[in-house]
C-alpha cells in the first residue's frame, strides 16, 4: 500500500510553510492578545469572544475550500492562502477601531483554512494517495516545531516591539516564504482531473457504503470533541499555565508542547506507521485527556506542568496524523478534498467557542474545574471511537 514514493521535497515545503502559517496566525495569538484588548479598551475574555466568532465563520467557509481543492487542485489554494494571510495581518495591524479589527481577525481565520493542515494533507493525498498516511505523518512531524519556534519568537519580537509591528513581521513571512513555496507545489496539480487520470492510485474506505452516513456522523462528533479541548488548552496555554501558579516559568514550561508533538510523530513514524488510524486516534483522545488530569492534579508543580505538556502534546501531535488519515481510511481518497471540508467545517465550527469558553469558565469557576470540564471532551471521543471501530466491524 506505502510503495508510492514520498514527495519529500514537498514534505520538506510543506513543513515550512505549516510552521510559519501555525505560528504566525494561531500560536501568537495568545501572546498577543492581552495588548491588544487594552488597545482595543476590551476585556480580555472579549478579545478571545471575537476569536471565537472569527473561527466559527471560518468553520461556515470550510466546505468552499474542500470543493476548491478537489477543482483547482490544493497547492493552488495554498498559494491564494498566503497572499490572503499576508493581508488579513496587515489588516489587523492597522485597522482603525474595533470593528476594522474584528473583520480583519476573521479574514485571518478564512485565510488560515486555505494554508493549514486541511489545505496541506489533501494536498499530499493529490500527489501519491497511497502513500498519503506516511506523508501525512511525515509533514506533522516537521510542523510540530510550530509553537516552540513561534511562542519564543513572538515573545522576543514583542518586548522590542507593539503587537502591530509584529504582525505586519508575520504578514512579510507569509509573502515572502510561504506565497513562493506555495506557488512551486502548485504546478502540475490539477486536482480531480489529474486523480481521475491515475486510477492505481484509488484508496479504498474501510467502510461499507450503507454505513458511511453514521460513520462520517460518528467521526465528526469525536473529531470535534477532541478538537475541542486541544483548542482551548493550546489558546490559553501560556495564561493557564501562569493561572496556576507557574508564573514567569509558564512560557518555558510550555515549550515542551512542541518537541513532545514531534516526540509522538516520531514514535509513530519509527514503530507505528502501519498502526490503523482508528487506533492512533484513540490513543491520542487518551494521552490529551491522561494529561489534562495530571495537571488539574499536581498544580502547581512545575514537574507535574513539565509532564502534562509532554503528555498532552503527545496527544496532540497524534491528533494532528488523526485529522488527516482517519478521513482517508474510512471513506477512501474520492473526493478527498471535499470530505476533508466538510469535517473541518463541523469541528471548527464546534470548538469556535473554545478560546471564550474556556477564558469565560476560567474567570468565573477557576482554572482547575474549567479543566476538569475539557477531560470529559476526551472520554467521550474516546467511546466514540470505539463506536467507529465496531461499524467498521473491528472488535
Amino acid at each position: 500500500m506505502t510503495a508510492e514514493r514520498s514527495p519529500i521535497a514537498a514534505v520538506i515545503a510543506l513543513g515550512i510553510t505549516q510552521i510559519i502559517g501555525y505560528g504566525t496566525l494561531y500560536y501568537s495569538f495568545s501572546i498577543l492578545a492581552a495588548d491588544m484588548a487594552k488597545d482595543l479598551s476590551w476585556p480580555v475574555e472579549w478579545l478571545f469572544g471575537a476569536l471565537s466568532a472569527a473561527l466559527l465563520v471560518g468553520g461556515l467557509t470550510a466546505p468552499w475550500l474542500g470543493n476548491w481543492i478537489d477543482r483547482y487542485g490544493a497547492g493552488r489554494i495554498m498559494a491564494a492562502g498566503s497572499a490572503a494571510a499576508a493581508v488579513a495581518l496587515v489588516a489587523c495591524a492597522v485597522a482603525p477601531d474595533t470593528i476594522s479589527f474584528v473583520v480583519a481577525l476573521v479574514a485571518v481565520q478564512v485565510a488560515s483554512n486555505l494554508v493549514q493542515y486541511g489545505a496541506a494533507f489533501a494536498l499530499l493525498v493529490q500527489i501519491a494517495p497511497r502513500a498519503a498516511q506516511r506523508n501525512i505523518t511525515y509533514l506533522t512531524l516537521i510542523a510540530g516545531f510550530a509553537s516552540t519556534v513561534f511562542w519564543p519568537i513572538t515573545s522576543a519580537l514583542h518586548a522590542q516591539m507593539s503587537w502591530q509591528s509584529v504582525y505586519l513581521v508575520f504578514a512579510v513571512l507569509n509573502l515572502a516564504v510561504c506565497l513562493p513555496l506555495h506557488a512551486w507545489l502548485s504546478f502540475g496539480r490539477r486536482g480531480q482531473g489529474q486523480a481521475a487520470s491515475e486510477p492505481h492510485q484509488h484508496v479504498e474506505g474501510s467502510l461499507a457504503t450503507a454505513v458511511r452516513p453514521l460513520g462520517f456522523a460518528l467521526m465528526v462528533i469525536a473529531l470535534s470533541m477532541q478538537n475541542l479541548l486541544s483548542a482551548a488548552v493550546l489558546v490559553h496555554m501560556v495564561p493557564l499555565l501562569s493561572g496556576l501558579g507557574l508564573g514567569a516559568t509558564a512560557a518555558v514550561v510550555g515549550t515542551l508542547f512542541g518537541p513532545a508533538q514531534v516526540l509522538s510523530r516520531f514514535i509513530n513514524m519509527v514503530v507505528g506507521i502501519n498502526l490503523p488510524p482508528l487506533m492512533l486516534a484513540a490513543i491520542s483522545a487518551a494521552l490529551m485527556t491522561a494529561g489534562v488530569g495530571l495537571l488539574v492534579a499536581t498544580a502547581p508543580s512545575i514537574a507535574g506542568a513539565m509532564t502534562f505538556a509532554i503528555i498532552f502534546g503527545m496527544g496532540n501531535g497524534l491528533f494532528s496524523i488523526v485529522t488527516g488519515a482517519l478521513p482517508l481510511a474510512l471513506f477512501g481518497s474520492d473526493g478527498y478534498g471535499r470530505l476533508q471540508g466538510r469535517a473541518m467545517s463541523a469541528r471548527l465550527i464546534v470548538s469556535a467557542v473554545a478560546p471564550f469558553a474556556l477564558a469565560f469558565a476560567m474567570a468565573k469557576i477557576g482554572i482547575s474545574w474549567s479543566l476538569a470540564f475539557t477531560m470529559l471532551l476526551g472520554v467521550a471521543a474516546l467511546v466514540i471511537f470505539a463506536a467507529i471501530g465496531r461499524l467498521a466491524g473491528r472488535p
